[in-house]
Formats: structure tokens, C-alpha cells, sequence
């Protein structure tokens, strides 16, 4: 019975989490659960999985909540109270899902107290991977990628010397806007934004897919989580979604893993790792798809790639500033204050502003998120 701790757990990896924990309660059981003010979710949760402890964004939404709970259930709130569902004393595997850069610290944590971690937040690695993976090795953690993408890259990776690595190629679905010209881009609205054609994943990855900052914080987080230089994580654009991403070797064999674009796969797969359990999700069916499809990605339709290789191979807390400029950009879209273009336009703002510091440390690091979102917020598209 593995025991899992899940942060961020009414967010669409966590629920999805514990559609994977309903399917299989001989093997899980939930020990703590973070979430941020969904409640209403959260009580539900609470009551059908029994966990020792829940935490919420604020000491108001848990004294609010504790009387809704199961007896044995506990509610505590805000960093704090993240914290203490990452380290949970019965908890062996964490699944580090909140959303943004709030996942660094409850992440760090969880490795500190020595739980293996199952990792959804590219945040993390992207804002601090030189810390996170040291970190890991220091405390002998395993990290295992939730991404879809990640997850294929670790798959087609068991057994196989890394050495022999020539390059990876991370998939792209090309998001909601994929068929649209940088022209037709000016006047899209949230809801279009919204409407990913394969995946469901949350509003702030949804955009990010459209945007395909989503595929540039992947790169970066590929960097860390494979320790290979930039030069050998390609992108590609493949319509369909069906192969998560591939590796080829030095001799030129390519592996790739497939299936249907279910979060669910990966999930299980990091939860009950190195075992393969059964999963109740749609099976592939190749002579129903019939062709896959794969077209180069252009940097000057998606620029947001270019920034997040430039970020990364600049290094330093230029990613941080990447990624916090553009978590308030995207912010900004889906509350209407500024158009969809202007996302990128507000992250090269911040980045060409910023002076790097090199080889940054924790206090660094959220220093220079603070400066990025301060600047990213007050900044004004022509």
C-alpha cells in the first residue's frame, strides 16, 4: 500500500490523481491534501478518501472547513499548512501538483523529509532545478515526471544507457491556436483560448499550451530532470497527441511511447513506478487514427519557445523571471486585461530588463519572481 500525499489536489492533475487512487485502493491510500479555496471539492475529497490532513489557502477557509470534515481529518492553511501536507510523517510518495511556483517550497520539502516525489509542477525544476535535483541526490529521492512528455522520456529511458542519448524530442499538441496566423492571433478571446483540441489540463496550462510556453517550461524542466544540454532537446509539433515524446539514440534507433492523451497514464505510471498496474482509459487504436502528423515549430510563430531556450541556456534567474512574468501574463488574459499577444509581449519586457544573477540561491530566486511579477503587472502593451 503505498501512501500518497497530493498537492494541489482539486486542480485537474490532482483530481485525476484520485480518479487513478479509485481504481486501485489496494494499492493507494491519501494521507494529506493541499488545496488552494475550492472547499466545496475539497470536503468531497475529504470525505470519500479519509486523508489524516487537509490544507487550504487561509486560516479563515480552514476554520471554515473543519467542522465539514470526516472526525479523524485535520485542516490547517497557507504555506504552512502546504508544507505539513508535503511532509507528512505517513506519506512515501508525493505528488507535487499546485500550480505555478507556489509548488517550489512544499516540493523541497517533501524531498528534505525523503518522500519520492511524483512531479506535475514544471515550475519547480524550471525556477530552481540546479536545487531541486541536488537536492534529490543528496537525500537519494527519486523525482518522477508526471508531464505526459516527461513521462514518455523516462519510459523510453528504463534499461537504456544515457550515455547513448543523441537528443530528445518533445512533442508539441500546438494548443487551441495551432491552425490560426500570428494576424488572426490579435482578437482571440479567453473561451477560444480555452478550448484545447486533445487534452484537458487546467485554464493557466491550457494557455501556456497556446502560447507554447507550456512546451518551453518543458525544455527547461527536460534540461534538469535528464541533465542534458539545450542542443539535444528538440521540439516538434504533432497534431494528434498519440506519441508523448521520443528519444533518439547515438546509433539513430528512435523510441517513442504512445497512447491516448489520458493525464491519468502518466500519472498511474509515476504512482505505482516501477510496477504497471492496470488502467481503465481508452485504449490506442491505430487504425481508427490512421496518420500522425508532425510539423517543425517555427520561434517566430511561437516566440514563448525562443524565450524559454534563451532563458534556460542564459540560466542563472532568468528562468524565474520567464516563468513569473508569464504566470501574470497569463493571469491578465484570462481576467481580460490585456489581449492574447501581449503575453509575450509582457514576458520579453521583463526578460530584457532583467540583470541576471548567476547561480542564484532560494532568497535569489524568489526575489527575482517578486521583480517579475511586479514588473509584468504593471506593464502596458502599446
Amino acid at each position: 500500500m503505498r501512501k500518497i500525499a497530493i498537492l494541489g489536489s482539486t486542480g485537474s492533475i490532482g483530481t485525476q490523481a484520485l480518479d487513478v487512487i479509485r481504481q486501485h485502493p489496494e494499492q493507494f491510500s491519501v494521507v494529506a491534501l493541499a488545496a488552494g479555496k475550492n472547499i466545496d471539492l475539497l470536503t468531497e475529497q475529504a470525505h470519500e478518501f479519509q486523508p489524516q490532513l487537509v490544507s487550504v489557502a487561509t486560516k479563515e477557509l480552514a476554520e471554515k472547513i473543519q467542522h465539514q470534515l470526516p472526525l479523524n481529518t485535520k485542516a490547517v492553511w497557507g504555506e504552512e499548512g502546504a508544507l505539513a501536507a508535503a511532509t507528512h510523517p505517513d506519506a512515501d510518495f508525493v505528488i507535487s501538483a499546485i500550480v505555478g511556483s507556489a509548488g517550489l517550497l512544499p516540493t523541497l520539502a517533501a524531498i528534505e523529509a525523503g518522500k519520492a516525489i511524483g512531479l506535475a509542477n514544471k515550475e519547480t525544476l524550471v525556477t530552481a532545478g540546479h536545487i531541486v535535483m541536488r537536492k534529490a541526490k543528496e537525500h537519494d529521492v527519486s523525482v518522477i515526471p508526471i508531464d505526459s512528455e516527461h513521462s514518455a522520456i523516462f519510459q523510453c529511458l528504463q534499461g537504456e544507457d544515457k550515455s547513448a542519448i543523441r537528443r530528445l524530442i518533445i512533442t508539441a499538441s500546438g494548443g487551441s491556436f495551432r491552425d490560426l496566423t500570428r494576424e488572426q492571433l490579435a482578437d482571440v478571446t479567453v473561451k477560444e483560448a480555452l478550448a484545447h483540441p486533445n487534452w484537458s489540463m487546467g485554464a493557466k496550462v491550457t494557455i501556456d499550451s497556446a502560447t507554447m510556453m507550456n512546451k518551453g517550461l518543458e525544455v527547461i524542466e527536460a534540461h534538469w530532470l535528464f541533465d542534458l544540454p539545450y542542443n539535444k532537446i528538440d521540439t516538434i509539433l504533432h497534431k494528434e497527441s498519440i506519441i508523448h515524446s521520443m528519444v533518439e539514440f547515438t546509433d539513430r534507433a528512435v523510441m517513442a511511447q504512445l497512447g491516448t492523451p489520458d493525464m491519468r497514464t502518466p500519472i498511474q505510471y509515476a504512482m505505482a513506478y516501477p510496477k504497471r498496474i492496470p488502467l481503465e482509459t481508452e485504449p490506442l487504436d491505430l487504425m481508427k487514427v490512421s496518420q500522425l502528423h508532425f510539423t517543425a515549430l517555427d520561434f517566430k510563430r511561437y516566440p514563448c519557445l525562443a524565450f524559454a531556450y534563451e532563458a534556460g541556456q542564459k540560466g542563472g534567474t532568468l528562468p524565474t523571471v520567464l516563468n513569473g512574468a508569464n504566470e501574470v501574463a497569463v493571469a491578465r488574459f484570462l481576467r481580460g486585461d490585456i489581449p492574447f499577444l501581449a503575453i509575450e509581449d509582457t514576458i520579453a519586457h521583463a526578460m530584457a530588463k532583467h540583470k541576471v544573477v548567476e547561480n542564484p540561491g532560494l532568497e535569489d530566486i524568489f526575489e527575482a519572481d517578486r521583480w517579475a511579477r511586479q514588473i509584468a503587472e504593471k506593464y502596458q502593451p502599446a
